[in-house]
Formats: C-alpha cells, structure tokens, sequence
C-alpha cells in the first residue's frame, strides 16, 4: 500500500514538473537606443507581446541615460501597485531606476495584470516621443 500511495506521489509530482515546464518564462530584450545625428529615440522592439512571469530585460545600446517609467493613465490601484511590486529599485511610482551607461539593464518580471496593452516612455527622452508598449496575454 506504501508503495502504491508513493507511486502516485511520484507520478503526480512528475505531471507537475513538466506543466511547471510547459509553462515557464519567456526573456524577452528590450534595447534602449538612442542617436540624435539621425534623430533615433527609440526602444527595439517598442511594442512587446509577453504573459505574466515573463522576463523582461531593457538594456542600455546607445544615448544614456534612460529609464522605464508606466503610463499611470487609466491604470487601476490595482494594476499599479502590481507593477511597482515587480519594479525593483523604483525611482518613483511606475519608474525604474535612472540607467546611466551603455550596457545597463532593468529587469523586470511581468506581474499578473489583466490582459491588455500597457504603455511606457524613457523620461530623459520624453520629448523625443521614446516610448513603447507591453501587451499582456
């Protein structure tokens, strides 16, 4: 009976792990870059399909500083307080870290937020309309 009881422990755990598997996290790289001689302000890829856990990685290329700072627009306290909770190192509400030198990088996990496309901008190159998008599934 031991036996038996114990399979089936080891068997559930085992279906588990490979769900656990099936579902892991996707990295994705954001590249931050920036080249005034060809007016370039841009995030590469500026818009960006992930699921919640997923990684995501926006790494200095060229034209520091940068930073990630959320649209606070018609987001819920909810659905604020879940991002600044992934968001280590905040600056202010919705605001990553000021990234100072080529090579930098902000990592952030994608909370569990209902699907939808939230938006996000480089505050030293706001005016330059930096700026890109998370759509969450």
């Amino acid at each position: 009976m031991q036996a038996a009881f114990r399979g089936l422990v080891a068997g559930i755990a085992a279906g588990f792990s490979l769900a656990v598997s099936a579902a892991a996290q996707q990295t994705h790289v954001v590249r931050l870059i920036v080249n005034p001689s060809k007016d370039e302000y841009r995030f590469e890829p500026a818009a960006l399909t992930v699921h919640p856990n997923d990684l995501v990685v926006f790494r200095v290329a060229s034209g520091a500083p940068h930073s990630v700072v959320f649209e606070r627009a018609g987001l819920s306290a909810d659905v604020r307080g879940a991002f600044n909770a992934v968001m280590a190192g905040r600056s202010a509400e919705l605001s990553s870290p000021l990234l100072t030198a080529t090579g930098d990088e902000y990592r952030m996990v994608v909370p569990r937020v209902p699907a939808g496309s939230y938006s996000f901008y480089c505050l030293p190159h706001r005016a330059y309309d930096m700026r890109g998008s998370l759509k969450v599934e």
